[in-house]
């Protein structure tokens, strides 16, 4: 109590799998003395947890913390990236070695396993948390996925591989609407538990299906559109996800 604490001060955590602790954290943005936190115990996300006073006003606090998707998350620096990011595949790592908090792409046509290569980066890679969005993905290769994802044992924990992946369903019958955010609620999942510590990969797949919701919704909107129909803004739209990642000193 009567403790100073600012954002990204850790505050308490709660065991959400056997080998997973999650962090609460003190919001972005937010900052002050500690005047109140709760016992240890079984709470909801909106139960209140803590409370700051600042300039004599008291605001109470829950687990569950809200961000713009759009928005990347504060941080104080973005350090060189230093250390690889084994993917579990021997001919990219030795000929297309990635690096983490680096960025890479799968390019290839319909149908000539982008997915596959996806999934297993997903399964075999040595990040503590991966996000993989499957956006504008067919429904039954979200359920295959799922399904596989449940059965697949970690070498690492021997326990099954979903209890660290976070899943983006959005599949292709959803609204365009829908599929654009898809992506960048991928990447603020993903920077949320990047402020607690953790290595996160983010996996989406894919790329083209978002750039052709942003087409669809831009030629609804009557926008000008660029070339084969693409908004001007796409690029722009691009490289705000992809300038997200990054080594990161909180």
């Amino acid at each position: 109590m009567d403790d100073s604490l600012s954002s990204g001060d850790e505050i308490g955590t709660v065991q959400e799998t056997s080998f997973f602790k999650h962090k609460i954290m003190i919001p972005p943005e937010n900052s002050g003395i500690l005047s109140f936190i709760a016992d240890e115990g079984d709470y909801t996300i909106v139960d209140e947890i803590y409370t700051l006073k600042k300039d004599n006003v008291e605001k109470s606090f829950c687990m569950l913390q809200k961000w713009p998707v759009t928005m990347s998350k504060p941080y104080s620096s973005k350090d060189q990236p230093s250390e690889p990011l084994l993917t579990g595949l021997r001919i990219v790592d030795l000929l297309f070695p990635i690096a983490k908090g680096g960025t890479f792409a799968v390019p290839g046509g319909f149908g000539t396993g982008k997915t596959i290569i996806s999934q297993h980066i997903t399964k075999f890679c040595n990040a503590e948390i991966c996000v993989f969005i499957g956006c504008g993905e067919p429904g039954n290769e979200i359920a295959n996925f799922l399904k596989q994802f449940t059965e697949t044992i970690d070498p690492k924990t021997g326990r099954p591989l979903l209890e660290h992946i976070i899943l983006i369903a959005n599949t292709s019958n959803m609204p365009v609407s829908a599929r654009e955010a898809s992506l960048f609620s991928g990447i603020t999942i993903a920077e949320y538990f990047r402020d607690m510590g953790y290595d996160v990969a983010v996996v989406a797949d894919s790329i083209s299906r978002w750039a052709e919701s942003l087409r669809e919704i831009s030629g609804l909107l009557e926008e000008m559109p660029a070339e084969e129909g693409y908004p001007a803004y796409l690029p722009s739209k691009l490289s705000s996800f992809f300038e997200r990642a990054g080594v990161i000193t909180t």
